[in-house]
C-alpha cells in the first residue's frame, strides 16, 4: 500500500502517467481497503488488473477444480496492476477498471505472460459500488434478496466483540488453581510498576495500568475475579477478570453472562475467508474465539437475555431481541412469542428463535449463496416462511447447540479410540490413515478426516487444541474431551448436510 501510494503522488504531481507494480493481491477485494481503492479510481483514469492468484493460505483452486500454483512459490496470492492518469479526466469522474484472472499451474502462468501483453489479454470491464469499490468480480445479484433477512446486529441490540487482555500468558489459565495462586503472588508483591513488569513479564500498553490493578485487588477476595471463559472453540479456561489488568472487558455485553444462565451466538463481522464463523457460548468469551483480528473473523458475542444491573425480588432476566424483528417473526409464522420457554405448539421462546438462527448459519448452502455478503458485514437470516419452516430450522439448531456445548457429547466406541499405553505426551501430530498421532507410539485410531479436516471459524478444532497443548502430558479427562471434540464435529458435518438435504 505505502508503495503504491508513493507512485501515486509522483503521478499526481505531474498531473499525468503511469503507474505499473506487480504487489500481492489483498488490495483487490479485502474490506481493509476500501477507501485505498476509492482514492485511486479518482486519481486514475484506467485501472488494469491482472490477478495472478496463488493464495495457498485460501486453498485457491482453478475454476474447474484445477490445481492452481503461485507464480512466486510464496503463499500470498500476486497481480499485475497498472495505473493509467491522462489528466483528460473529469474531476468526480471514476476511473474505468479491467480485469482478468489468470489461473493455472506455474508454467502455464509464466507461458501467457511471456506470450500477451496488455493488448492481447481479454480484459472484463468490472462493475463496482459503493462503499467497498471492488477490485474482483463479486456476484451482487442476491443482494435485495439477502437484505430481506434480519441482520444479527439488528436482532441483538445488545453486542459487542469479546474481552481482548493484551497479555493472555497472564491473566488467562486452563488451571483455575494456578491462575489463583499466580495472582495471590501478584497481590503480595510490591506495588512498583517496574518491578511487576519484570517479575510477571508483562509488556506495557497503552489503555491499561498494572499498578492500578495491583492496588484494585489489595483488599479484595481473589476467587470472585476468576472467571470460565470461552478461549477457542471447544477450549473454555479461565481468566483473572478485573477492569484494570483485562485491556478491554466489554463489561456492557458480558455483564450479561455473569449475572445469570445465559447463552449467546458468536459470530464474525467480516472476514476473508468463505463464512464459517459462528458458534456458541454459555461463557464470557475471548474476541479471538472464533479467528484472529489481523485475518478477521474475530468473534462479536451475541447474549440471549440481559440481566438488570441490580437482581430484585421482582426483576427478571429479558430477551435481548428487538421488538419489531420478533413481531414480524411472530406474525410470519403465526404463534405467540413468550420470554421463556412455555413447550407447546402456540408459543416460541427466545431460545428457538437463536436454534433457528444457528441452523441457517450452518447451512452450506446459505454460506455458499451469500458468500459476498458474509464476508463484509454480519450476516443476515431469512424470515421464516411459516412455523413448520421455523420449527424444522430451530430442531437442527437444538441439536448443534447441545453438540457444541457439549452437552450430549460423549466418546463413541468406534471413534477415536486411544489403544495404545504410553506416556500420553503431545510430541509431534500426524494424521494418517483415520490416526490422530501424538508421538512416535500414541494415536487416536478411527478419526474421521472430515472431523480432522473440519473448520469453525478460523481454527480447525480437532488440530488446534492438540497443538495448544504440544510437549503435555495428557489426563485422563483430557483425552476423554478431545475424544468428544471428535464426536461432535464428525456430527455437526453430518447434520450440516442434512440442513441442505431437507430444505
Amino acid at each position: 500500500m505505502k508503495f503504491i501510494r508513493f507512485g501515486q503522488h509522483f503521478i499526481h504531481k505531474n498531473k499525468g502517467g503511469i503507474l505499473a507494480y506487480i504487489t500481492d493481491n489483498s488490495f483487490l477485494d479485502s474490506l481493509t481497503f476500501r477507501g485505498m481503492r476509492y482514492v485511486l479510481l479518482n486519481e486514475f483514469d484506467k485501472i488494469y488488473i491482472l490477478n495472478l492468484h496463488g493464495n495457498s493460505k485460501k486453498k485457491e483452486i482453478m475454476p474447474d477444480g484445477g490445481k492452481d500454483e503461485n507464480v512466486f512459490n510464496i503463499t500470498q496470492g500476486a497481480s499485475i496492476n497498472i495505473f493509467v492518469k491522462t489528466g483528460r479526466k473529469k474531476a468526480g469522474e471514476l476511473a474505468e477498471v479491467f480485469y482478468c484472472d489468470l489461473y493455472g499451474r506455474q508454467n502455464e502462468k509464466y507461458d501467457f505472460l511471456s506470450n500477451n501483453d496488455i493488448k492481447t489479454v481479454t480484459w472484463d470491464k468490472l462493475r463496482f459500488s459503493a462503499p467497498q469499490y471492488f477490485f474482483a468480480p463479486k456476484d451482487f445479484l442476491l443482494q435485495k434478496e439477502y437484505e430481506k433477512g434480519f441482520s444479527l446486529q439488528e436482532l441483538f441490540p445488545i453486542n459487542g466483540a469479546g474481552i481482548t487482555t493484551a497479555h493472555d500468558e497472564f491473566v488467562i489459565s486452563e488451571n483455575q488453581q494456578e491462575l489463583f495462586q499466580r495472582f495471590e503472588t501478584f497481590k503480595k508483591s510490591s506495588g512498583e510498576a517496574h518491578y511487576l513488569h519484570e517479575q510477571f513479564k508483562v509488556s506495557r500498553k497503552e489503555g491499561w495500568n498494572i499498578v492500578k490493578g495491583w492496588s484494585n485487588i489489595q483488599n479484595k477476595e481473589l476467587s470472585a475475579y476468576i472467571k470460565p471463559i470461552s478461549y477457542r472453540p471447544f477450549d473454555t479456561m479461565f481468566i483473572f477478570y478485573e477492569d484494570s489488568l483485562v485491556w478491554r472487558t466489554v463489561k456492557k455485553v458480558m455483564r450479561h453472562f455473569l449475572k445469570g444462565e445465559n447463552i449467546g451466538l458468536i459470530a464474525s463481522r467480516q472476514c476473508v475467508s468463505d463464512w464459517r464463523y459462528i458458534f456458541i457460548t454459555k461463557d464470557i468469551t475471548d474476541f479471538n474465539l472464533t479467528g484472529t483480528a489481523g485475518r478477521f473473523g474475530s468473534g462479536y458475542a451475541f447474549p440471549l437475555y440481559i440481566y438488570p444491573n441490580k437482581l430484585f425480588a421482582d426483576e427478571k432476566r429479558k430477551s435481548n431481541l428487538k421488538k419489531e424483528i420478533v413481531e414480524e417473526i411472530s406474525k410470519q409464522i403465526k404463534l405467540r412469542f413468550t420470554e421463556e420457554k412455555e413447550n407447546n405448539d402456540e408459543s416460541f421462546a427466545p431460545i428457538d428463535l437463536l436454534d433457528y438462527i444457528y441452523a441457517h448459519l450452518h447451512s452450506p448452502a446459505y454460506r455458499e449463496k451469500y458468500k459476498e455478503f458474509l464476508k463484509i458485514d454480519f450476516p443476515r437470516v431469512p424470515y421464516p416462511h411459516d412455523a413448520s419452516e421455523f420449527w424444522a430450522y430451530a430442531a437442527f439448531g437444538k441439536t448443534l447447540r447441545e453438540l457444541h456445548l457439549l452437552e450430549t457429547a460423549a466418546p463413541q466406541k468406534n471413534m477415536a479410540n486411544f489403544p495404545k499405553a504410553g506416556n500420553n505426551t503431545i510430541e509431534k501430530l500426524a494424521f494418517k490413515d483415520s490416526k490422530v498421532w501424538i508421538n512416535a507410539a500414541q494415536y487416536f485410531d478411527n478419526v474421521p478426516q472430515t472431523a480432522w479436516e473440519f473448520y469453525i471459524g478460523g481454527y480447525q478444532p480437532a488440530q488446534k487444541w492438540l497443538k495448544d497443548r504440544k510437549n503435555r502430558t495428557m489426563t485422563y479427562e483430557e483425552i476423554e474431551h478431545y475424544q468428544k471434540i471428535i464426536f461432535v464435529l464428525s456430527e455437526t458435518d453430518k447434520i450440516m448436510k442434512k440442513i441442505d438435504d431437507n430444505f
